[in-house]
């Protein structure tokens, strides 16, 4: 297993991978998130503002022209966090840009016994495990079977589950 810093998720987004890019995103609230402006606007009650034009979105339309896929399950307490809420309110983005985001409740999650960290799986060969307890937010590499067996059936499992925005919000 290799660990490295947190950023370096963004290689894998600039030609890391060839056909799939899958997360599980299972926290309640993110410290990205909580740091920005956007963030503390939004728990003031104002909403946030359209951004299909930043590094991420123009990288991800650039990376699903090409026929890649890039797809998230986010878990959601009932009722959702701010931090849930937010992401929820920021999601039309991440769609336009040609990202698939699923939600699944979070006892559903449960339920079906999926793990409780975040998570990367690219090609359903790299697993990229986030481990936020560490200072550096680290990420955790690994290409171990046993572990991509692992989260290969999480992920199948959550995505059979999992709502599309507009069901989910709807």
């Amino acid at each position: 297993m290799d660990v490295v810093p947190a950023h370096r998720i963004l290689d894998f987004f600039k030609g890391g991978f060839e056909h799939t890019a899958w997360r599980l995103e299972t926290r309640r609230e993110y410290a990205a998130d909580q740091a920005t402006e956007e963030y503390q606007d939004f728990v003031r009650g104002v909403a946030p503002l359209r951004d299909e034009g930043g590094p991420w979105f123009v990288n991800a339309r650039e990376q699903t022209a090409r026929g890649k896929r890039i797809e998230r399950v986010r878990l959601v307490d009932e009722p959702p966090s701010t931090g849930q809420r937010y992401l929820l309110a920021t999601t039309p983005d991440n769609l336009a840009a040609g990202e698939d985001i699923r939600f699944l409740l979070r006892a559903d999650a449960e339920r079906l016994g999926l793990p409780d960290f975040d998570f990367w799986l690219f090609d359903s060969r790299v697993l990229a495990r986030f481990n936020w307890t560490d200072p550096a937010r680290r990420m955790e590499l690994t290409t171990d079977p046993a572990a991509i067996v692992a989260v290969c059936q999480a992920r199948d499992a959550a995505w059979h589950h999992a709502l599309t925005y507009e069901d989910f919000t709807g």
